[in-house]
């Protein structure tokens, strides 16, 4: 692997914040999604996730300039000075550790022992934030669907994705194939009342760790927004016009809903603004019932000008006038 310096183009005295930039601004560049005509855009943003484990974490970054580890976070044989009674194995740079006792792989990769954190750290969070899905395990947390916990490391490398659905998607639950970072294409599975920006894991189907344990792929979707409804946990709003003849005189009008159109009497001398609720034409809700769609009526008048509708409404205006304001001051 290059210089992880290089694979970021920052120079060696660079501050934390200008690497942390730097990953931020070449993520945005290399990630597949945005790169799907690259056949090696994947390498190159595995790459890039590589070189930030190495410098992104203080300790590792440190132990990179000295020369202990290598670009892939391995560690560096330098040799041994010798064997003394009572010794066991050093080399210059390590002091009073062993070299076994100073580096070790365990959870969350290669790191220090006692010190630092694993590979990795900061990476999922900072990707999530660039690509939308900063809410995602808060989101998971309050549906009870199996969402990332970023703090549980795997033995393995974990990667991301991410994925788009639709609303109608997120309704019925649907499956999707998601290309990896690594360049790898999965199946995710997505339940039904999933919401915007939760991250679900698929276990195993990350890269292998140092102990050849695979990590998980760890996908991010996003629910597109609707052209007609607006999502409020399981319930779902629309606003449905209606014309002025229809609120004076009341009529039965078709409503659309993620379930096919459906028929809503609306009364007689129904204002604006009123709301209707329609009760089980929401989305799957954490307790495993469905939410409600409320329908809120917007009185439209023609669109086009008519000199015979401007005159009714003068003369009831002069005739019959009224405040609905009244009280408001």
């Amino acid at each position: 692997m290059r210089d992880p310096y290089e694979v970021l183009g920052v120079p060696k005295n660079a501050s934390a914040e200008a690497i942390k930039a730097a990953f931020r601004r070449q993520a945005k560049k290399l990630h597949p999604d945005a790169n799907k005509q690259d056949k090696k855009a994947a390498a190159k943003f595995a790459e890039l996730n590589a070189a930030y484990e190495i410098l992104g974490d203080e300790n590792k970054r440190r132990a990179y300039d000295r020369g202990e580890i290598d670009a892939e976070g391995k560690p560096r044989f330098r040799g041994f000075e010798g064997f003394g009674a009572g010794t066991g194995p050093r080399t210059g740079s390590f002091a009073d550790e062993g070299i076994f006792e100073a580096f070790t792989f365990g959870r969350g990769g290669f790191h220090r022992a006692g010190r630092g954190r694993g590979f990795g750290a900061g990476i999922d969070e900072i990707l999530r934030d660039v690509f939308g899905g900063m809410a995602g395990a808060e989101a998971g947390r309050q549906t009870g669907f199996a969402s990332e916990d970023f703090d549980a490391a795997a033995q393995g490398r974990n990667v991301t994705g991410s994925v788009t659905i639709s609303l109608n998607e997120a309704a019925k639950g649907t499956t999707r194939r998601v290309r990896l970072p690594n360049g790898k294409e999965v199946e995710a599975k997505i339940p039904p009342g999933l919401v915007d920006g939760q991250t679900i894991r698929l276990k195993g189907q990350g890269l292998p760790g140092p102990d050849g344990t695979m990590g998980d792929a760890l996908i991010t979707v996003s629910v597109a927004p609707h052209p007609l409804f607006k999502r409020e946990g399981a319930d779902l709003r629309l606003d449905l016009p209606i014309t002025l003849y229809e609120a004076v005189f009341g009529a039965k009008v078709r409503v659309p809903t993620l379930d096919g159109a459906v028929e809503l009497a609306i009364p007689p001398g129904t204002n604006s603004g009123r709301i209707f609720r329609l009760r089980g034409k929401g989305l799957r809700n954490k307790s495993g019932g469905t939410g409600d769609m409320y329908v809120t009526v917007r009185i439209m008048l023609p669109e086009r000008y008519d000199p015979e509708f401007e005159e009714l409404m003068r003369k009831w205006r002069d005739s019959k006038p009224y405040d609905p304001r009244k009280g408001m001051e």
